[in-house]
């Protein structure tokens, strides 16, 4: 593999370094990362904004590869406003009916194809540009595709496939037909159609993808990314492109506190990837970041000596959707194992879907197929409300009036026991929370957790048996961070309804389970705002021996045993992984 048993370990080096780069000054440099990692590639990139120039590309190649660095190339497609250019491109992003910046699109791919043989396109291809060309271009796509809401997703799908093929991948190939072409494709899966981005089509002409998972501080920039979409986004390019997906790409960025950088990584590997890309090599050097991730990358590497293949609910996602933006990843957040699918998952134990599931045109009779089997669906109520007119009625006797709650209190009904069919406990959330009323037929659909407001109740996760299978309906929060403010009781009793290879968690949120296909499991307490240690409890279907705890080197003897399950105990220490394999009896 590299210098790591589990992945190589890639950094990027831009442009301007490039630009700027001495042999003395790299010399320095690497003699730090050097001190705290082992990198194993390095992407180096000739063009953002304007070229670098062949001469330090060429010296900064060479001092890399003596160090025995393996040498990619990068290029970032942003191209500077001209003088008296009054176009207005977010981020110098391309306009892509302009010759002049198709034409360096040609050129860098040309000189990058003569030099090495793979490169990287960094996230910035895409177009959002709306110049009197641009539009042109738009109305004239539009009228002979029959689109008549004026929408550029189409026209900008179609105008960056063409981009793609005769601006970067043809010239690069007329000069070295074995250079491969990876486009990385950034965090914000669900806008990716508005600017062009097209993985369903992409994939069928470019050599690799990369995924990006990198985050963001969710209360103070615009992005508003829950940290599990480190994991779940390379889930999901993996699934897409079985084998295609180089790797997960994180930076230091936009983040306040050190730990949310490491998460990343965090993330990022328990996803089993072929590479961890930091970055990049100029904002990480002579910084804390390097040396705290050196340490942490060691011990990740032997805790993936203990991952089999990432497992979880799958959470359908067809292409070119969008609805209730990265709902499944705050799912994630409180615990429930989530990976992400363009392909209906027509063979899994569960799944999830949410209001981007409805955008595939034939999800209801995907749907009822599975649940009739045997399936049982986990549906959020944005789902079955974009499928109230498409046939979800026949599945459940759940309608909606356009009412909504505020809810703090919670009645839950716990799973039967031997001593009582029906327990109830009455939690209390730590703030209030506003929620749909998915208004339901009593006996025909059951509610296993409701919202409590004063003398009446309002189903907040809801069942609906159809023939041998069942669906669930959860009322997610407006807010979808709200989900982090529920009780445990309610938590755990969402969890407890769709476990992973018979496992759940009996906790607070913002605690995540990760899953693998050979029993072991990671559990990862997240930092942030008013998280403490704390304690919780793992169920396991079935009679479990122990738990080993592989990193400590000793086990865990279960709390106690049911007739169902077995039960331990673990403590949760923000910021600290652990990992668990079970050991059967």
């Amino acid at each position: 593999m590299g210098n790591y048993r589990n992945f190589r370990l890639a950094v990027y080096f831009v442009a301007g370094g490039v630009k700027r780069a001495t042999r003395e000054q790299l010399e320095q440099d690497l003699a730090f990362f050097g001190r705290h990692m082992r990198l194993d590639k390095v992407y180096l990139e000739p063009y953002r904004d304007q070229f670098a120039g062949a001469e330090p590309f060429d010296l900064c190649r060479a001092v890399f590869e003596q160090h025995g660095i393996e040498v990619s190339g990068g290029v970032t497609t942003t191209y500077p406003p001209a003088e008296g250019d009054d176009r207005q491109r977010m981020f110098n992003t391309l306009c892509c009916n302009d010759e002049t910046m198709l034409a360096t699109l040609r050129e860098v791919s040309s000189f990058l194809a003569s030099r090495v043989n793979e490169f990287i396109i960094d996230d910035f291809y895409f177009t959002n540009c709306t110049c009197d060309r641009c539009r042109a271009g738009r109305d004239a796509f539009n009228a002979v595709h029959g689109v008549t809401d004026g929408s550029w997703e189409r026209y900008r799908l179609d105008l960056m496939q063409r981009v793609s093929v005769e601006h970067m991948i043809a010239p690069a190939k007329a000069v070295n037909p074995a250079c491969s072409i990876t486009i990385k494709y950034p965090n914000w899966a669900e806008s990716y159609q508005e600017t062009g981005y097209n993985p369903a089509q992409q994939r069928t002409i470019f050599d690799n993808l990369y995924t990006g998972t990198e985050t963001r501080d969710p209360v103070t920039t615009d992005q508003h990314l829950p940290r599990y979409l480190s994991y779940s986004l390379m889930t999901y390019f993996e699934n897409m492109w079985p084998g295609h997906n180089g790797g997960g790409w994180f930076d230091p960025f936009d983040m306040h506190i050190t730990e949310h950088y490491l998460e990343q990584a965090y993330l990022t590997a328990f996803s089993r990837p072929k590479e961890l890309m930091m970055f990049c090599f100029q904002a990480l050097v002579d910084t804390m970041n390097v040396p705290a991730l050196g340490f942490q990358l060691d011990r990740l590497d032997a805790v993936l000596d203990h991952c089999g293949k990432p497992i979880g609910i799958p959470c359908y996602l067809p292409d070119n959707c969008q609805g209730e933006d990265n709902v499944q990843d705050f799912l994630g957040m409180v615990g429930l194992p989530i990976v992400c699918t363009p392909y209906f998952p027509a063979e899994a134990e569960s799944l999830l879907l949410t209001r981007s599931s409805a955008c595939d045109p034939d999800i209801v009779d995907k749907l009822e197929a599975y649940v009739a089997a045997g399936g049982k669906a986990l549906v959020t109520h944005g789902f079955v409300e974009a499928t109230m007119d498409r046939g979800i009625r026949r599945m459940t006797s759940i309608r909606f009036a356009g009412r909504r709650v505020i809810a703090e209190d919670f009645l839950v009904e716990q799973l039967p026991s031997k001593m009582h069919w029906r327990l109830l406990t009455w939690p209390h959330g730590t703030k209030p929370v506003h929620i749909a009323v998915p208004e339901h037929r009593n006996n025909s659909t059951w509610a296993l957790i409701k919202t409590r407001v004063g003398q009446e109740s309002y189903g907040m996760l809801l069942r609906d048996t159809y023939g041998r299978g069942e669906m669930l309906t959860l009322a997610v929060p407006d807010a979808f961070s709200d989900l982090y403010h529920l009780p445990v009781d309610v938590l755990t009793r969402l969890r407890a309804a769709v476990p992973v290879n018979g496992v759940y968690l009996e906790c607070a949120s913002r605690i995540s389970l990760f899953c693998y296909d050979n029993d072991a499991f990671i559990i990862y307490p997240y930092v942030d705002d008013g998280t403490q240690p704390s304690l919780g409890r793992i169920h396991i279907a079935g009679r479990v021996k122990a738990l080993g705890m592989p990193m400590a080197g000793r086990e865990v003897k279960p709390l106690y045993h049911t007739e169902t399950e077995t039960v331990f105990d673990f403590r949760a220490m923000p910021g600290q992984y652990e990992l668990y394999r079970i050991i059967r009896e």
